[in-house]
C-alpha cells in the first residue's frame, strides 16, 4: 500500500502534548481532536486503515486547523506538523471534495497570465525585469490586486528592488489546500523567473517558496531591510515643529513567517526604530485569516480575532502594522467592524512614510487621529 504520509514525519510525534496550549482551535473548543496530537492521533488512523478517508470527523479536523503552524516551535521532538497537513489535504481533499470557493480561488491564480490580470487595473509596482540575480521584489497574486500601494512602498524604501509585472503565484495557496504538487511546481516556475534573491512583503509566500527554493534564495523585506541596513543606535521617529508623541505602533506576526522560518526579530526592530513600539501578547497568536481559512470558515476565523481586537482595543493604539496580505484584510475587517481608532497598515508602508520626511510623518500622525489611514 502506498504510503500517504511521509513516515519519518509522522512518526516523530511522541504524544508529549507541548502543543495543546499553543494550537488557536484546542483553545477553542478544549477538544484532544482539535489540537495537533489529536490530528495526528487521525492521521495515524488513516495510514493504518482503521478510519477512512470519507470519515467525518477526519474531514472536518482537517479542515478546521488553522494550518498556522504555532505547534512546529514548542515540539520537542521537531514534528513538522505543516507539511503533515499539506500530505493530509492532498490526500482528503481531492478535487470533487475541495469547496468552490477554494477551487475558484486556486483557479484565478493558477496560470501566470490571470495573476496578472488581477492586477491589470491596479497600480501595484512595475519595472522592466534585470539581468542578474535581483534581488527581486514578488508582487504576490492577490496582493497586487488588493493592496498595490504595499508593493509601491516596498520600492519606496529599495528602489534597487525591480517588479517584473510577468511573475506568477508562489503556489502557497494551491500547496495549503490539497494541491501540493501543483505548489511545489509554481515555486519553481517563480524562482526560474526570478533568479537569485526574491524579496517578499508577505510572510506566507516567503515560508513556503524558502521550504522549496532554499531559505539563501528568499528573504521577507524585513529581513532583507535587516541586512541592508544593520542596526546602529535606535533612532526617534522625525520631530515635527511641535512636539508630538510618537505614534504608538503594534505588530501581528505572519504565522508561517515566525512559525517557519523563526523570523520576528526583525519586524519588532524596524517597528522600534521608527514609534513607539507596544508588543501584545497576542502578536505571535493566529489572527485567524490563514490563508483561505477566513473565507471558507468565516465564524471559526472570527472566533480566533476576538481576542486581538480585545487586546487592540485595550493597548489604544495608533496603528497595528502587518506583514502578511491575509492578515492585513483580516484585521482590517475586524478593525472597521469594531470601529476601533487604530489603523491597520502593512510594515512597507509605514516605513515608506517615515522615511520621506518630517512633515509626511506628521500627516500619517494627523490621518491616524482622523482614522483616514
Amino acid at each position: 500500500m502506498t504510503a500517504i504520509f511521509t513516515p519519518e514525519l509522522l512518526d516523530r510525534c511522541i504524544s508529549c502534548g507541548f502543543c495543546l496550549p499553543a494550537c488557536p482551535t484546542y483553545g477553542l473548543t478544549g477538544a484532544e481532536t482539535s489540537s495537533p496530537r489529536g490530528r495526528i492521533s487521525l492521521m495515524r488512523a488513516i495510514e493504518g486503515g482503521s478510519l477512512t478517508e470519507d470519515d467525518p470527523t477526519v474531514l472536518e479536523e482537517a479542515s478546521f486547523c488553522l494550518g498556522c503552524r504555532a505547534c512546529e516551535p514548542v515540539c520537542p521532538a521537531g514534528v513538522q506538523y505543516g507539511r503533515l497537513l499539506e500530505e493530509w489535504r492532498e490526500h482528503v481533499w481531492p478535487a470533487r471534495r475541495r469547496p468552490l470557493r477554494l477551487r475558484a480561488l486556486t483557479y484565478a491564480v493558477d496560470r501566470t497570465w490571470r495573476v496578472r490580470a488581477l492586477g491589470l487595473a491596479r497600480r501595484h509596482a512595475r519595472t522592466s525585469a534585470r539581468s542578474g540575480d535581483g534581488p527581486h521584489l514578488m508582487l504576490g497574486c492577490f496582493e497586487r490586486a488588493l493592496y498595490p500601494q504595499v508593493s509601491r512602498s516596498a520600492r519606496a524604501i529599495a528602489p534597487e528592488l525591480d517588479a517584473p509585472p510577468g511573475q506568477g503565484c508562489c503556489g502557497a495557496l494551491h500547496a495549503h489546500n490539497g494541491q501540493l504538487e501543483r505548489g511545489t511546481q509554481l515555486a519553481r516556475e517563480l524562482g526560474a523567473a526570478l533568479p537569485g534573491t526574491i524579496v517578499t512583503t508577505s510572510g506566507g509566500c516567503a515560508a513556503h517558496l524558502a521550504g522549496v527554493l532554499g531559505s539563501n534564495r528568499v528573504q521577507e523585506l524585513s529581513q532583507w531591510l535587516m541586512a541592508r541596513d544593520p542596526p546602529t543606535e535606535p533612532t526617534a521617529p522625525p520631530s515635527p515643529a511641535a512636539p508630538r508623541a510618537p505614534l504608538r505602533i503594534g505588530l501581528q506576526d505572519s504565522c508561517h513567517l515566525r512559525n517557519g522560518l523563526g523570523v520576528w526579530r526583525e519586524p519588532r526592530e524596524l517597528l522600534a526604530r521608527i514609534g513607539d513600539y507596544v508588543e501584545l501578547s497576542s502578536a505571535a497568536a493566529c489572527c485567524g485569516a490563514a490563508g483561505t481559512y477566513a473565507i471558507l470558515r468565516p465564524k471559526d476565523s472570527a472566533a480566533v480575532l476576538e481576542r486581538h481586537l480585545d487586546e487592540i482595543a485595550d493597548a489604544d493604539l495608533d496603528v497595528i502594522a502587518v506583514v502578511n496580505p491575509g492578515c492585513y484584510r483580516q484585521l482590517d475587517q475586524g478593525v472597521r467592524r469594531r470601529k476601533l481608532r487604530t489603523r491597520v497598515v502593512h510594515l512597507a508602508e509605514l516605513l515608506a512614510v517615515q522615511s520621506r520626511e518630517p512633515s509626511a510623518w506628521r500627516r500619517l500622525a494627523a490621518r491616524v487621529s482622523r482614522r483616514e489611514l
